[in-house]
């Protein structure tokens, strides 16, 4: 069995680490370099970096700090944020990043999935894919939640794993920053319909929020920024606490 993955997110705004709730009220939460080197040493198994208003401010990510970040840690490290063509996905790879996620450019324009995974492998491509609930099914947001689509989010899920994306970050924006748990429901469908890894996203905040994204929404990671933020729990508690219950993770 593979272990699950444990990943620690900053959304950074303006060179600072913010967060939210459903995707509004956003509060400052610190500076990402200190962070990341701190979410490194704490045995975190990822580390993802967004900035989250790069598309709707339609400007490219700021490069210095991903690198200031990339130099700090030792763990995989995935950026996303204004990516729009694969020059930026190589800035990025060249800056240290290990993995490039893309949301709105990809919705925009599907051929720069297949194109990334050809040029950089699938390996390195992230879809970001994030989620709100629409009666019964859900709806894809582009621009950091700001834009609704008409696109499904389990056909786009299917989508991008033929177009060559090698993994997904999927975010419930109805639980985002909420704490209650992530959308097992949505998590679950995602990951029955894809064969590629999907990372929980959106609502974390207890212990058992973990277990249950892994063996009730059957994802292959977790990942959490509030908890992590406001020091709720650190990530060796939560690989403690999963081995206990018998989920595989890395120690």
């Amino acid at each position: 069995m593979l272990a699950k993955r444990i990943i620690s997110c900053m959304d950074v705004d303006a060179g600072r680490v913010v967060k939210g709730v459903k995707f509004v009220n956003i509060q400052d939460v610190g500076d990402p370099v200190v962070l990341a080197k701190e979410y490194n040493n704490q045995g975190a198994d990822e580390l993802v970096f967004l900035d989250i208003t790069a598309s709707h401010e339609k400007r490219k990510i700021m490069i210095d700090v991903v690198q200031n970040v990339a130099s700090q840690v030792f763990i995989p490290l995935t950026v996303g944020g204004g990516i729009r063509t694969i020059e930026d996905m190589k800035r990025l790879l060249n800056a240290g990043a290990d993995k490039v996620s893309l949301n709105t450019a990809a919705v925009e324009n599907p051929d720069l999935i297949s194109q990334g995974a050809s040029q950089f492998g699938s390996q390195c491509i992230v879809i970001a894919i994030d989620a709100q609930k629409k009666g019964k099914s859900w709806t894809v947001y582009t621009h950091g939640g700001r834009t609704e689509t008409k696109k499904d989010v389990i056909a786009w899920a299917k989508e991008v794993e033929k177009l060559g994306a090698g993994e997904i970050l999927l975010t419930s924006m109805d639980k985002d920053g909420t704490k209650d748990g992530c959308d097992i429901e949505l998590t679950k469908k995602v990951s029955e319909h894809v064969s590629i890894p999907v990372i929980a996203s959106g609502g974390i905040g207890e212990l058992d929020n973990f277990v249950d994204a892994f063996t009730k929404g059957k994802a292959d990671a977790a990942l959490a920024a509030s908890i992590f933020h406001y020091k709720n729990y650190t990530v060796s508690e939560i690989k403690h606490y999963l081995h206990k219950k018998g989920i595989c993770v890395r120690q």
